[in-house]
């Protein structure tokens, strides 16, 4: 079983690569679009409403990454964009929620996630992610990025907490 699991608290994710496939689509005002997978977004309110913090950490940043982040109940002061040096951003979300680092989930798919998949309690990568990513997390995912790969695991670690519990009629 992979080390801490008992002890996580908090989830961080990337955006590109690991909410998405990676893929983005330039558009003539300059913003970038980027396809996010309905499931995971439901695993991350889910885990929100279970009690776990989450942050998202990413290098992208724009308005509708915002709002998208916002709208799957994610904390303003927890969601980093434009990132640059993401061990330090992490550090600072760990100390602005109360948190050690080993209670912290982080899945992160390329070079500027391998600090953070290193300082987390579990680095996971996505099955696509780059060697270096993968080299440096606990964990590879048997989903890719933007197929269900946050929805996975944020259902595995509630599954093995025993937090996947509902009330269908009330929760949703």
């Amino acid at each position: 079983m992979d080390r801490n699991l008992d002890r996580i608290k908090a989830i961080a994710l990337d955006i590109d690569g690991v909410m998405t496939d990676g893929s983005v689509i330039p558009l003539a005002d300059g913003d970038l679009l980027r396809i996010l997978d309905a499931k995971d977004a439901l695993a991350i309110r889910v885990a929100i409403m279970k009690g776990y913090i989450v942050a998202i950490m990413s290098g992208g940043d724009t308005e509708a990454l915002r709002k998208r982040m916002e709208n799957m109940s994610i904390r303003p002061e927890n969601i980093f964009l434009g990132c640059r040096g993401k061990l330090a951003i992490f550090e600072r979300f760990c100390a602005q929620n109360g948190l050690l680092p080993e209670e912290v989930m982080y899945i992160g798919d390329d070079l500027p996630d391998v600090p953070v998949l290193r300082a987390a309690g579990l680095g996971i990568a996505p099955a696509d992610a780059a060697q270096d990513a993968k080299e440096a997390a606990d964990r590879i995912s048997p989903c890719g990025g933007g197929k269900r790969c946050i929805r996975t695991e944020i259902e595995r670690l509630m599954r093995y907490q025993g937090k996947w519990e509902f009330d269908y009629a009330q929760t949703f």
